[in-house]
């Protein structure tokens, strides 16, 4: 053998197993890669049908209209307030106790109501602030061993001021 061919013998020996280990470390690569893709594809697809489920239907509680004559400081007595509202409300068990015990919710309500000043409600703050009084004003228990009540939002659905 020439030296020509010993040199080119002993280069395919180094070369053999050096390529064999570049395949199998670019395998592994590859393998790991599909191995994170699957697993995190199976976790996103799990956030995604936890954002895809729908929130909670709302439960509302619409309450007739009111009129009341408002407090004012030149004493007219034509000043009224004509104002209707739904109540947002946590769950359907709030919305069956304040069925169940209507007479007493609007008769809190009424009084609250006729207890306001005409120029207070005049404005945004006022009915800001009649919102916040509507949610504890119907907060205590209706009566003595139930629940207080939670009112999460008071929606306007008429507002007169004359």
């Amino acid at each position: 053998m020439t030296d020509k061919a010993k040199a080119k013998g002993g280069k395919r020996k180094i070369l053999i197993p050096v390529l064999i280990i570049l395949t199998l470390a670019a395998l592994g690569v590859a393998g790991y890669a599909v191995w994170q893709l699957m697993h995190g594809d199976a976790t996103d697809k799990a956030a995604e049908v936890k954002k895809a489920e729908p929130p909670p239907a709302p439960v509302f509680f619409a309450l007739d209209t009111f009129t009341v004559n408002l407090i004012n400081p030149d004493n007219d007595p034509d000043r009224v307030l004509y104002v209707g509202f739904t109540l947002r409300l946590p769950d359907e068990e709030t919305r069956r106790r304040l069925n169940d015990y209507l007479p007493e919710v609007r008769s809190r309500l009424l009084l609250l109501l006729s207890r306001q000043n005409a120029s207070a409600l005049a404005n945004e703050q006022g009915k800001q602030e009649l919102v916040k009084q509507i949610k504890e004003v119907l907060a205590p228990p209706l009566v003595p061993g139930q629940p207080s009540q939670v009112v999460t939002d008071v929606l306007f659905t008429a507002f007169i001021l004359r």
